[in-house]
């Protein structure tokens, strides 16, 4: 039993187990019989065969056949005969057109294909493996490469027929869309006709894709033509460029670059050349003399591993039975599909770098990018599909050994960028300073050439003229050669980079507007009205009389607001209201001004608070002010109240004088008052505190629209320059009727310098429109000036070279290495920000201290003080001169009563007086029943009631505090103490009557209390004593209400 079962698991291990041998094809042409290629092949079946992890129980055998170029019949049948003797995969061959036959030999049979040629057709071929990098792949690298370089006119010299087709999507879409392209083929024999075009055009960046085995002829043409100084630049799309000698190119100033697929210093790609190297000790290597393998045969090399380890993995899972195939039969092979399937998942690390593939085509790898230096090629940076170029090594590619050129740099004068020095012993490049001269030294150092400064004669930055069809200014200097380069403030624009070439702009920018800080609006008096709109001070004063009336109603309508106007008499049938229609305003008048509110501003707890921090909001001659008015206004209310009759009253007033809301109806009238005066009052007071402390300013324009629409403001521009341009070839119409005015409007809106604009726009009602870096210079050094709106486009400033000059590129390349470092914004910070001359404007924060409020600010409020003063004083006057009329006895004449009432007016000592015969006249005041309470007259009493009127033998009884009694027309005062009667007269009656038993009231309208004849106290008591106690019927009197009394 356990024979068997062992038995059973060799059958099993031996059915899951691949062939003990596999045999590959591989098929090269004529010409690469004994091939570094070859070589490669052989060498990695030996280093498989020799690795006892991978595929340690199945050795590998080679089958290689020999074809010749060109003939795709003799490939084919050469294909088939491997094919009949079993081979599991065909490698090869690296002609693009014999591969394209063998390849559809292998997709009818389903046989896996391994390549490592250049296929120009990106669609997915079933069964095929290329392990070289797809071509589209490589045109968008070496794109990416273009662009960073800056590349706009290109030569592209290509040799074998395919070339073209090759790097056609690299022709149709290049770069950039102002990129000219140079397309010609040339082989040896032609190379220095083509290179000689080349040079006559002043073309100096070239595209080279040639034949490896003509490379050496190549270069001997470039170096018979002399077209190896720093001009040139040569990008080669070989993979082989370590291979070739560069020898005669290393010590001069010619820039070649090319990209690498074998890292060379990959530790594991070393190892593997180290052993590679001395595989065949005799006759032709697979490396170099120089120990560097080619692209070629390190992706043979690979793609054996790359099948290796499909098989490796098929073996895991699959039973893999030898392939028996007839290309007359055309029947496939039953297990290729799967064998294909697992070399297309296969991922491994070979000489090439990282191998991946996508439906057969290679993915996720690296290109090295390397850059000839003055000894050898280096690596400068790297390139991927996903993420592109990545330039590690910047300044190799402005690197020259041409120290001693020195080149005309032409400029335009212009602050900060460039200025003339005062000095006039300094001479040559010292004469000049600014940001663009410290710009031009940190480039010149960078990429390593001397200069000279020139000035532009016409001192123009350069504008096209259509009707002489002629540029001038420094664009015309450049393309008439007579300078190197421009460094100034110019921008970069289309019609001048269509006659000279600009480097990556140094400085972004726009257009802005200049214009002078719009003067603070004067503060009116009476501003403190500003911060409510004038239709809203009218509804709030419709509002304030509405209410007032719907109060009036409602208190006329609602029971609840009609009281007993005599609490000492529970039952009464007459009931007054407190509201009338003067009473309601003044109620509503009360509540709105908010009176007897107690809330108390809040200190910030942002900023420490000083023991008197408190007074802040408001200015020392503002609490002054409010000082003074405070005394004024006591003083003023107190003259009043002395001129004014109706503020003089008896001693002890009614106790109780407010007028509280009762009813359910008039308590919602007051509280949806209240709230609105809350909500009108916080909005206002708010809204004040902005008004008071903000200063106002009058702005006539915010943006280029509002300086479109009108004309009283001039505009203008610095004539000659981009700005100009702009609004001149404009296709946006609020810009072109600016243009339209700008051109029409006399005298001439235009100006020579910025410095001359500056100072129009000081001079006021004109606009200038610059560049938003020269704006920001100028507003910066004067707090007159300002930007009114945004920017009006986007551009940058560049430095200019004559077309096709090979400075552009290092340049370029040397303004992003300044910019990553920061060094253009330490000189944009030195020339703009620190040099001593910028104005110090106060920067309004939130955490900024509020301005104090001054006069100009509420001053209108003291004003309507004042009037109110005014107009109390003029009432207090009136009702003076109308009471003393009323007053005037026949025997007195109105200005002798006036004079009275003067004279005891000005007395500032006694707060009492005399009744008048006007106030004698007046209804009495009752009294509170209150056993403590003052009895005293109340003006309400003379209605139509009965009130009873105790006896002089109950008055001991009454245990009241204390009653204040005066008969009409008689200066006295009766107090009655626990049933005690005193008399204190100012003036002694004269009556010695004995008083009678009741008492008389002899005026109509006096309180009962006042009925009580006086006489002299000891001429009473006795009186007092034999007065009887029962009150009889005589005893009392009606009392009749006065007409037109309240109920």
């Amino acid at each position: 039993m356990a024979l068997l079962f062992a038995i059973v698991l060799i059958l099993v291990a031996t059915a899951m187990s691949l062939p003990a041998v596999i045999r590959i094809g591989g098929i090269f042409t004529e010409d690469q019989k004994d091939s570094p290629s070859e070589l490669a092949f052989k060498y990695a079946i030996y280093r498989i065969n020799k690795d006892k992890s991978l595929l340690p129980n199945t050795s590998l055998v080679y089958d290689i056949e020999y074809v010749p170029k060109d003939d795709s019949f003799r490939t084919s049948k050469k294909a088939c005969k491997q094919l009949s003797r079993s081979v599991q995969g065909i490698f090869g061959p690296s002609d693009p057109l014999l591969g394209a036959h063998i390849q559809s030999i292998c997709e009818a049979l389903d046989v896996p294909h391994l390549e490592a040629r250049v296929d120009f057709e990106p669609t997915f071929k079933e069964f095929s493996i290329n392990l070289y990098p797809a071509q589209d792949h490589l045109n968008k690298a070496f794109k990416d490469l273009m662009s960073f370089l800056n590349w706009t006119r290109v030569a592209i010299i290509y040799e074998e027929d395919y070339g073209l087709f090759k790097l056609q999507d690299l022709v149709k879409s290049p770069p950039s869309s102002r990129t000219e392209m140079y397309i010609r083929q040339a082989g040896p024999s032609s190379y220095r006709q083509v290179l000689r075009e080349v040079r006559h055009k002043e073309i100096y960046k070239i595209i080279v894709d040639t034949d490896p085995a003509h490379m050496q002829q190549f270069f001997r043409a470039i170096l018979q033509l002399q077209m190896n100084d720093y001009r040139y630049h040569y990008m080669f799309t070989t993979f082989d460029i370590e291979t070739f000698d560069l020898e005669d190119f290393k010590y001069n100033s010619v820039n070649m670059t090319a990209f690498r697929l074998v890292d060379l210093e990959e530790p594991k790609v070393v190892d593997v050349l180290r052993h590679m190297e001395g595989f065949h000790p005799i006759g032709p290597a697979i490396l170099n003399r120089s120990g560097v393998i080619q692209a070629e045969p390190a992706l043979v090399y690979d793609s054996v591993q790359v099948f290796a380890h499909g098989l490796e993995a098929l073996d895991r899972s699959h039973i893999l039975t030898p392939a028996n195939l007839s290309c007359e039969k055309e029947e496939p092979w039953d297990d290729g599909l799967s064998l294909y399937n697992y070399i297309n998942a296969a991922g491994i690390h070979g000489l090439t770098g990282r191998i991946e593939f996508n439906e057969g085509k290679r993915n996720n790898f690296k290109l090295d990018l390397l850059k000839l230096k003055k000894e050898e090629l280096v690596k400068v940076g790297e390139w991927k599909p996903g993420s592109g170029v990545n330039v590690t090594d910047v300044g190799a590619f402005y690197e020259t050994s041409a120290t001693n050129i020195t080149l005309v740099v032409m400029t335009r004068e212009e602050k900060p960028y460039v200025m003339v020095k005062e000095d006039k012993n300094l001479t040559g490049n010292a004469r000049f300073e600014g940001f663009c001269i410290d710009l031009l030294k940190w480039i010149a150092g960078q990429v390593g050439f001397q200069y000279a400064i020139r000035l532009v004669p016409d001192h123009m930055y350069g504008v096209y003229d259509p009707e002489t069809k002629e540029w001038n200014g420094i664009v015309r200097e450049l393309m008439e050669k007579r300078a190197d380069l421009a460094v100034a403030s110019m921008t970069i624009n289309y019609a001048r980079e269509s006659v000279i070439d600009f480097t990556k702009p140094f400085m972004n920018l726009g257009i802005g507007i200049l214009f002078k800080v719009p003067t603070s609006q004067p503060t009116r008096l009476f501003s403190f009205m500003n911060p409510l709109a004038v239709e809203i001070w009218l509804y709030v004063l419709a509002a304030y009389m509405l209410v007032s009336f719907t109060l009036f109603v409602m208190a006329r309508f609602s029971p609840y607001e009609w009281n007993n106007p005599h609490p000492c008499l529970a039952e009464s049938d007459v009931v007054e209201n407190q509201f009338s229609v003067s009473n309601s305003f003044w109620f509503i008048t009360g509540t709105f001004l908010r009176q007897g509110s107690g809330l108390n501003p809040k200190v910030s707890g942002r900023m420490p608070s000083r023991l008197f921090s408190f007074m802040n909001p408001l200015a020392v001659e503002i609490w002054l002010s409010m000082l003074g008015a405070y005394v004024m206004v006591s003083l003023t209310i107190w003259i009043v109240a002395r001129f004014s009759p109706y503020e003089w009253v008896e001693p002890a007033p009614c106790p109780s004088c407010k007028c509280p809301l009762q009813a359910t109806s008039t308590r919602i009238v007051g509280g949806i008052w209240w709230f609105f005066t809350l909500i009108i009052i916080s909005s206002y007071t708010a809204n004040l505190a902005a008004f008071l402390t903000v200063e106002r300013m009058i702005t006539p324009i915010e943006n280029a629209a509002d300086l479109a629409e009108q004309t009283e403001i001039s505009y203008g521009t610095l004539e000659g320059g981009s700005t100009m341009t702009f609004f001149r070839d404009s296709k946006i119409g609020i810009y072109q009727k600016m243009w339209r005015f700008m051109e029409s409007k006399r005298p001439t809106v235009f100006v020579s310098t910025y410095e001359e604009g500056v100072k129009r726009v000081l001079e006021g009602d004109y606009a200038f429109l610059m560049e938003s870096t020269m704006l920001d210079y100028a507003v910066q050094r004067d707090c007159n000036l300002t930007q009114i709106g945004g920017l009006l486009d986007s551009k940058g400033y560049g430095i200019a070279t004559p077309k096709g000059s090979p400075w552009r590129d290092k340049i370029s390349l040397a303004i992003l290495e300044l910019q990553e470092k920061g060094v253009i914004q330490i000189l944009y910070d030195k020339w703009w920000k620190n040099t001593g001359d910028v104005c110090n404007r106060d920067e309004k924060s939130k955490e900024s201290k509020a301005n104090a409020l001054g006069v100009e600010n509420i001053g209108g409020v003291f004003v309507v003080l004042l009037c109110g003063l005014a107009l109390a004083i003029l009432v207090a006057i009136l009702e003076f001169c109308w009471n003393s009329k009323k007053n005037a006895q026949s025997d007195r004449s109105l200005c002798a009563e006036m004079a009275s009432e003067l004279r005891f007016a000005v007395r500032c000592g006694s707060r009492q007086r005399p009744v008048t015969k006007s106030r004698a006249s007046m209804p009495a005041p009752c009294s509170r029943c209150s056993p403590h309470a003052s009895l005293r007259r109340n003006r309400f009493c003379g209605h139509e009631e009965t009130t009873y009127i105790p006896s002089i033998e109950m008055m001991p009884q009454l245990n009241a505090g204390s009653w204040y009694v005066a008969d009409d027309g008689d200066e006295e005062v009766i107090e009655l103490r626990s049933g005690v009667v005193s008399s204190r007269r100012e003036h002694l009656a004269q009556a010695s009557l004995p008083p009678p038993p009741i008492a008389a009231i002899q005026n109509p309208h006096a309180h009962a209390s006042h009925t009580l004849p006086l006489t002299h106290p000891q001429s009473q008591s006795q009186s007092y004593a034999q007065t009887p106690t029962t009150p009889t019927e005589a005893e009392t009197r009606f009392f009749r209400h006065r007409p037109g009394s309240r109920r």
